[in-house]
C-alpha cells in the first residue's frame, strides 16, 4: 500500500514558492508557478497564495474555497525540482528494463521490500540510487 510522505511544516518563501518539512526528514523548496491550469491559477493572486494553510494531517497544503494540493504531488514536484529521484521515473526506469521488483532488487543489491518503498514512494530514493539507476541504463545501451 502506497502512503506518501506527509507534510509537517510549511511556509511560503516567495511569490509561488513553498518549503516544505518532510516526515522523511527532508526540507524541500517547491515552485508551484509551472500550475497554470484553472483552478491553480489562482495561485498567482499574492493575497490568495499567502493565505496556504497545511491540513491537521499533513496530507496537502489548502487553500480557501476548498483548492488543495495533495502530498504525494508536492513531494515529487519537490524532489524533482531538486534533481533527486522519484518514485514515477524509479517505476518508469523498471518498465523500461522489464525488471521485477526481485529482478530490481538484485540488480542494485537491495532488498526486495526497498525497491517497493522506493517503486510506491513510500521512501525517498537516495541519490546514488538515481545515479545506480542512469549507470545501469547507460551500461545497457553500450551492451
Amino acid at each position: 500500500m502506497k502512503t506518501p510522505p506527509n507534510i509537517t511544516a510549511a511556509r511560503i518563501v516567495g511569490p509561488l514558492v513553498v518549503e516544505i518539512d518532510w516526515n522523511t526528514g527532508e526540507t524541500l523548496r517547491t515552485d508551484l508557478s509551472t500550475l497554470t491550469a484553472p483552478p491553480f491559477d489562482a495561485l498567482r493572486d499574492p493575497a490568495f497564495f499567502a493565505r496556504m494553510t497545511h491540513d491537521d494531517w499533513g496530507h496537502g497544503l489548502d487553500w480557501p474555497g476548498g483548492l488543495d494540493l495533495g502530498a504525494d504531488r508536492l513531494y515529487e514536484l519537490g524532489r524533482e525540482q531538486a534533481g533527486l529521484p522519484t518514485a514515477r521515473e524509479f517505476d518508469a526506469w523498471m518498465q523500461r528494463n522489464g525488471l521485477s521488483l526481485s529482478a530490481a532488487a538484485e540488480t542494485l543489491g537491495m532488498t526486495r521490500r526497498m525497491i517497493a518503498h522506493y517503486r510506491t514512494g513510500s521512501r525517498p530514493i537516495p541519490k546514488v540510487v538515481g545515479l545506480a539507476c542512469k549507470g545501469f541504463d547507460t551500461m545497457i545501451r553500450r551492451d
